[in-house]
């Protein structure tokens, strides 16, 4: 099911622009809900709501430095084709540490996501549902990573909007 999204997501290649979400190759963009923008795709039916972080730190050895990183984004996603009901992934624009894990933090809620390659998603959809219920109550969410060269990563997302564009999003893809 992860391999499935992945090359989904990966065929779409999103990118955030100022102002609110564009897509290279999906211009679908049908709601921007504050910081949260949601996209539908037809063929497979997919939903999803998307953003990008507000703040972002890099740090190696203890100290902030600058790295290129490609696009960093934040979705939860409907297919109902494939039975997917609000999966939380996260790409941090470059390839996580083997083995590695991100931390994702919500007010006093703290979450794992497991990696491969630049995405990162929680073990089941029991999580999923707990980060989607955690995500409406909060104000942001904090994800912590490493990369493949030792970069600790901090992005943080704006969770203003979250709550009406996951619901759009799921309403698109009930109809």
């Amino acid at each position: 099911m992860k391999s499935e999204f992945r090359g989904l997501i990966g065929a779409l290649c999103l990118a955030l622009a100022a102002g609110g979400a564009t897509a290279q190759e999906s211009t679908n963009r049908v709601a921007a809900k504050t910081d949260w923008s949601v996209f539908v795709e037809s063929n497979p039916t997919e939903c999803w709501s998307v953003s990008a972080p507000k703040k972002t730190v890099n740090k190696r050895d203890g100290r902030v430095v600058a790295v290129r990183r490609g696009d960093i984004l934040l979705f939860v996603s409907f297919r109902p084709g494939s039975k997917v009901n609000g999966e939380v992934s996260f790409t941090g624009g470059y390839p996580f540490a083997g083995g590695s894990t991100v931390s994702l933090e919500i007010a006093d809620n703290s979450f794992e996501l497991f990696t491969d390659g630049e995405w990162a998603w929680p073990a089941s959809t029991d999580d999923d549902a707990k980060i989607v219920t955690a995500m409406k109550r909060g104000a942001e969410a904090k994800l912590t990573a490493r990369s493949g060269r030792g970069t600790i990563t901090e992005d943080t997302f704006s969770l203003l909007g979250f709550t009406a564009a996951v619901a759009e999003a799921e309403a698109r893809c009930s109809r």
